[in-house]
């Protein structure tokens, strides 16, 4: 499904040193578009083939962001990243916290949307993760 998703204009940078605050700024529009396409489209297939429930989402609560690492906050691309507004979180990665905005409590719904807004990340040359934890 991503893969046919269209880019924003930024080009693929060998080093991601080379992406400016505009770059990271339209990367993470489009990550964040990609995890709210991914957290709802989770949602549909599972209400479809589940026949749902009264809350019209998996039951098993938690939280789940998108972790990105080796960015260093000093250098052009760490000032960049906190220009776009992603900031350092405790772990020392570059942390966006439930990426697809989903405002249920499905931890599986969230986590679809972190790896979707991970996976925009990885095209573009950054190490990304889902990262997640049950409340």
């Amino acid at each position: 499904m991503l893969d046919t998703m269209t880019r924003t204009a930024v080009a693929v940078s060998d080093d991601i040193n080379h992406y400016t605050a505009e770059d990271v700024r339209a990367i993470l529009q489009e990550s964040l578009d990609a995890a709210h396409i991914a957290a709802q489209s989770f949602l549909a297939d599972w209400n479809q083939s589940t026949g749902g429930n009264q809350y019209g989402e998996p039951m098993y609560c938690g939280f789940a962001s998108t972790k990105i690492y080796g960015v260093k906050g000093n250098t052009k691309l760490g000032k960049a990243f906190k220009a776009a507004g992603i900031e350092k979180d405790y772990s020392g990665a570059y942390s966006i916290w439930n990426p697809s905005k989903h405002a249920g409590q499905s931890m599986d719904v969230k986590e679809h949307g972190a790896q979707a807004c991970a996976q925009v990340f990885k095209n573009y040359g950054f190490k990304a993760y889902m990262d997640s934890r049950a409340d």
